[in-house]
C-alpha cells in the first residue's frame, strides 16, 4: 500500500512552526523572515510535500466573496453584521451570512467548510469554534474568529468588558457619594459577572457602603422591586444598573417611593438604549460601538484576506453617556 501523502500539517510539525507559517513560506505572502521561509521550504522539499494544486487553483481564483458565521442576526448581532458588511464592500467585497446552531463543533464544522470549499475568499465567524480545527493549510481560505459571542449568542470577549464602570463609580465617589447598590444581570452571561465584580471592587477600593449586589434578570422589574425592597433611609444613593431596561424599573421604583432622581437616587445604566435619551431624567450609560466592533473584525479578515496587516486602532468601543439621572457628576471629573 502506497505510504500517505505529507500535508501541510506535517510541514508545519516538521518545522516546528504554525500552519500560518508554512502558509506564508508557500505562497510567498506574509510578514515571515527570508530564513523562517527558507526553513520551511527545505522541510517541505525533504518531506515530499506538494501542495493540492486543485485546491489552490479554487482559493486563488477570487469569488469577490466574503462570508460571515453567527448565531440568530438580532439585536446586537445585527449592528456587528452591518459595520462587517461595510468594511467588506468598501474592499470590493461581497457578503455571505450563515446562522450556524448546535454545538462547538458544529460550528467549526461550518467554518472549516466553508474555507476549504473554494466559493469564498475568507470566513469571519463570532461564534466560538474549535481552534485546532481551524490549522487548514494553505490551500484553504483565511479565517478570523473573534470570539464576540458565547455558544449562547451572549457577549463575551471585548464586548463583555466592563473596566469602564470603574470610571463611573469613581466619578460618583469623587461627587460625594458613600451609598451604592448593584442591580445586576443574570450570573451566566459573562457581562453581567464582569459588571458585577467592578462595582465590588470600586465600593471596596473606596472604602464606601454597598447595600448589595441583588437582581439577577434583565428585566425592568427586578430593577422596580430592588428599590421598593430598600429601607426608608436608603437615600442618599447611588444605584448601578446591569443594562439599561433594569435602570428604567429603577426609576419606576424611585417614582413609586417618592424619591427623586439624582436628588435621593442616582441611577446608571448600561447599552445606551435609544429610550434612554428620553427617560425622566434622562439615563446615565455605557454604549458600547457594536457596529464599530464588526467593522474592525472584517478590517482583520480583509487583512488577511490580502496578506496584509490590520491597522491598529487605539478608540475604545466603549464610552460614557452623561446624563440628568447622575445630576452633576461629570462636572465632578
Amino acid at each position: 500500500m502506497p505510504s500517505r501523502r505529507p500535508t501541510s500539517h506535517d510541514v508545519a510539525r516538521a518545522a516546528g512552526v504554525s500552519q500560518s507559517t508554512v502558509s506564508y513560506a508557500l505562497s510567498g505572502k506574509g510578514t515571515i523572515s527570508a530564513a523562517t521561509r527558507e526553513h520551511v521550504l527545505a522541510v517541505a522539499a525533504r518531506l515530499g510535500y506538494r501542495p493540492n494544486l486543485a485546491a489552490r487553483s479554487m482559493r486563488t481564483r477570487r469569488s469577490g466573496r466574503l462570508a460571515v458565521v453567527t448565531g440568530a442576526a438580532v439585536d446586537n448581532r445585527l449592528q456587528m453584521l452591518t459595520g462587517a458588511g461595510e468594511v467588506a464592500a468598501e474592499a470590493g467585497f461581497a457578503l455571505d451570512t450563515h446562522s450556524v446552531e448546535g454545538t462547538a463543533e458544529d460550528r467549526t464544522a461550518r467554518v472549516v467548510e466553508l474555507a476549504l470549499g473554494g466559493q469564498v475568499e475568507g470566513v469571519l465567524t463570532f461564534l466560538p469554534v474549535l481552534p485546532d480545527a481551524l490549522a487548514l493549510g494553505a490551500d484553504a481560505a483565511p479565517v478570523v474568529a473573534v470570539g464576540a459571542f458565547d455558544e449562547q449568542m451572549r457577549s463575551a470577549g471585548e464586548l463583555a468588558d466592563a473596566s469602564l464602570l470603574a470610571t463611573v463609580l469613581d466619578a460618583l465617589f469623587d461627587a460625594g457619594h458613600r451609598r451604592f447598590l448593584h442591580v445586576a444581570g443574570p450570573e451566566q452571561y459573562a457581562s453581567a459577572r464582569a459588571r458585577r465584580d467592578v462595582y465590588l471592587a470600586a465600593v471596596e477600593r473606596h472604602g464606601v457602603a454597598s447595600l448589595g449586589v441583588v437582581g439577577g434578570s434583565w428585566s425592568a422589574e427586578q430593577g422596580r422591586e430592588a428599590v421598593l425592597a430598600l429601607p426608608a433611609d436608603a437615600p442618599p444613593l447611588a444605584v448601578v444598573a446591569a443594562n439599561d431596561v433594569i435602570a428604567l424599573g429603577v426609576l419606576r421604583g424611585a417614582a413609586e417611593r417618592g424619591w427623586s432622581v439624582p436628588g435621593d437616587l442616582v441611577v446608571t445604566g448600561w447599552d445606551d438604549a435609544e429610550f434612554g435619551a428620553y427617560t425622566t431624567p434622562t439615563l446615565t450609560t455605557i454604549a458600547v460601538d457594536l457596529h464599530e466592533a464588526g467593522r474592525r473584525a472584517m478590517r482583520r479578515l480583509v487583512a488577511a484576506v490580502q496578506g496584509t496587516e490590520a491597522a491598529a486602532t487605539a478608540t475604545p468601543l466603549q464610552r460614557v453617556v452623561w446624563r440628568e439621572s447622575t445630576g452633576t457628576v461629570p462636572l465632578a471629573r
